[in-house]
């Protein structure tokens, strides 16, 4: 990586994938004891890596390259007609900004979107050190984009902050509001703290094709994709 390039780099042992059942996955993962790894990150983005809990990692799978990471360009951004009636929708709602933490709120949140999404596929039924493994890293610059209505808490975007951008790591959110689509409203508040404090990007994690949990992620435009070592700007379908 540039002029840190010496970083050792692991593969793991092939693992159930979390996408398709039908298939084996394994990932590259930087030295999760290195003490550069804050310095790293932002660059790490560039080429593809995702933060989960401590360690920094992409996919390398044998014979499968489904997960396309992404990223949005954020002053190029213009929310389509849906995503406009979704900030309508939920224009009451208040947002603030926390230190990544775990309360006993949050934790319950976190447990019943879990119960509910993920209901026997192993992620259901979570104990506070899944949690904290998961969204919680002493080294990484995340924080916690709390929606509330009024003090009830519906959702939480964990989210980290790099110099040049913000990436999504993952959203949690009450199954009682559903239908008020804070997966999607979620993504738009980090757009715009983006805007706010001059983040040229959002990145996205991975998006991948014909996935229907994943899909969701072509509709924020313009959306970019890390092809070898250039981003290239992924068309929309309808």
């Amino acid at each position: 990586m540039g002029n840190q390039q010496n970083i050792r780099i692991f593969q793991t042992a092939d693992h159930e994938c979390g996408y398709w059942r039908d298939r084996l996955a394994r990932d590259l993962v930087l030295d999760p004891d290195d003490a550069r790894l804050p310095s790293m990150y932002g660059q790490a983005l560039m080429l593809g890596f995702r933060r989960s809990g401590s360690h920094i990692y992409r996919p390398n799978c044998l014979g499968c390259s489904a997960c396309v990471p992404v990223r949005l360009p954020t002053a190029k951004f213009v929310p389509n007609r849906n995503q406009r009636r979704c900030l309508q929708r939920n224009a009451d709602l208040k947002i603030s900004i926390t230190p990544a933490h775990r309360s006993d709120e949050v934790f319950d949140l976190y447990q019943r979107y879990l119960n509910f999404r993920h209901a026997g596929a192993g992620m259901d039924d979570p104990e506070t050190e899944d949690f904290d493994n998961f969204l919680i890293c002493q080294w990484s610059p995340t924080i916690f984009l709390e929606i509330r209505d009024h003090e009830k808490l519906l959702a939480v975007a964990v989210t980290d902050v790099l110099p040049d951008s913000l990436s999504a790591v993952y959203t949690f959110f009450d199954p009682e509001y559903a239908a008020h689509s804070l997966g999607t409203f979620a993504i738009l508040q980090q757009i715009e703290q983006a805007r706010m404090h001059q983040k040229n990007y959002l990145y996205l994690g991975f998006w991948l094709d014909q996935h229907r949990k994943m899909d969701y992620k072509r509709n924020f435009q313009p959306l970019e994709f890390l092809q070898g070592k250039n981003w290239r700007l992924l068309e929309k379908t309808e």
